[in-house]
């Protein structure tokens, strides 16, 4: 198949990313975070996370950062929901899309979510009904696509399995992550090929992690069968606290780079996103994970 012509990218950062530091950054940070990243370009931001602050501290603030957005024309600004409290706390702060995270993993999702993959489901339920009520999108994601650091290899089928229940659900689109960041190219190939037999690929996502160096490559692949979403994270940062030594997700920075090299619109001004990737690493003390981001900081 051929690339797209143009891809959108979901930017995690200011979620995924910051939520996994071992101390909470700060309100003001993560609103400067997402402004910039705005004005770099980016129309689709992951603001927030519903969840509840016992477990997830650097998430307290979720109604304060929807609340002091500067939300800009044509972005939109979405939250992570797990379940229907998340969904209402979110919607009283005009989310304007949620999402809801599922596991290719019967293991993964007990330790992530304390329950089985199909009793998460069937949590999901609810909050999709509640969301369609109140005319917001939900998106759906699925961890452990293309390895579990309990179950070891994933079948493909299983991937598919839950994908497929998620869309169903009325998620309008699903992203396939590779969590703890062990695929590769052919394994991602055979992955997104199982899933896409029931889901259009324009309603699918890839979500890499970058643990081994294996995200971009992976990527490339997934791009030559037709994926047209693809989440990423500014400087690469994130993590999964269930998974010991996973790193970030793949770096904004280097994304837009590597389409830009394939003649991949994506409507995202690269040297304002480097800037912004070598702003938050420095405002919280953590390295630039992104090669492109470095390499052009030094010039």
């Amino acid at each position: 198949m051929a690339f797209p012509q143009s891809v959108r990218l979901v930017e995690v950062g200011a979620r995924d990313g910051l939520q996994n530091e071992p101390e909470p950054v700060s309100t003001a940070t993560k609103l400067e975070l997402i402004d910039r990243l705005g004005a770099a370009g980016l129309r689709h931001i992951e603001a927030a996370s519903f969840v509840s602050p016992k477990w997830v501290p650097q998430m307290a603030d979720h109604r304060e950062v929807m609340a002091g957005l500067r939300r800009r024309e044509g972005v939109v600004y979405s939250a992570l929901t797990p379940n229907l409290k998340g969904l209402e706390a979110a919607l009283e702060c005009g989310v304007d899309e949620v999402a809801v995270f599922g596991a290719a993993s019967e293991s993964f999702s007990q330790k992530n979510i304390n329950c089985s993959v199909s009793e998460s489901l069937e949590r999901f339920a609810p909050v999709l009904a509640r969301a369609k009520t109140a005319n917001v999108r939900v998106r759906g994601y699925v961890s452990c696509v293309l390895g579990c650091p309990y179950e070891g290899e994933i079948a493909p089928a299983k991937v598919a399995e839950v994908a497929k229940a998620l869309y169903e659900m009325g998620c309008y689109e699903v992203s396939l992550g590779d969590t703890i960041g062990t695929g590769t190219p052919l394994k991602a190939k055979r992955m997104l090929e199982a899933v896409a037999r029931d889901i259009p690929m324009a309603k699918l996502g890839a979500h890499f992690h970058d643990t081994y160096g294996q995200a971009l490559a992976n990527l490339y692949a997934v791009l030559e069968e037709g994926i047209a979403v693809i989440d990423s994270s500014v400087a690469g940062l994130g993590g999964c606290p269930y998974a010991k030594g996973a790193s970030g997700n793949v770096a904004s920075e280097d994304v837009i780079y590597l389409l830009n090299g394939l003649g991949i619109e994506s409507g995202i001004n690269l040297d304002a996103l480097a800037k912004t990737g070598s702003w938050i690493t420095q405002a919280i003390g953590r390295p630039n994970r992104s090669k492109v981001g470095v390499a052009l900081a030094a010039q």
